[in-house]
């Protein structure tokens, strides 16, 4: 008997957006790639940003980019909150974005 597959319907495309115009490269780490950075880079956009999208299963995810081998919620964005979007703390002392997903 084969073990159960995701439902891969119940998957949203999710759009993932840093704002890095002096960055030469950025990723997107979380708990859907093991926190593996090297698995979702980011593509540089003329207006400074940097965007990727990933399939995503419903339920709560919390990533942190990567900017520069750089960890950080948003470039800017690393003490307490500092009026950043969805922000939690982590383990480590920093803090994670997350989004949840139906």
């Amino acid at each position: 008997m084969k073990p159960p597959t995701a439902d891969k319907s119940k998957t949203q495309l999710v759009e993932f957006t840093c704002h890095a115009p002096e960055a030469q490269a950025v990723f997107v780490a979380g708990t859907f790639n093991e926190w593996r950075p090297e698995a979702a880079p980011l593509k540089r956009q003329a207006d400074g940003n940097w965007r990727t999208a990933l399939p995503l299963p419903p339920g709560r995810h919390e990533f942190k980019y990567v900017v520069d081998g750089q960890w950080c919620c948003e470039p800017g964005c690393e003490d307490a909150y500092r009026g950043c979007p969805k922000c939690v703390a982590n383990e480590f002392g920093t803090m994670n974005r997350f989004l949840e997903l139906s």
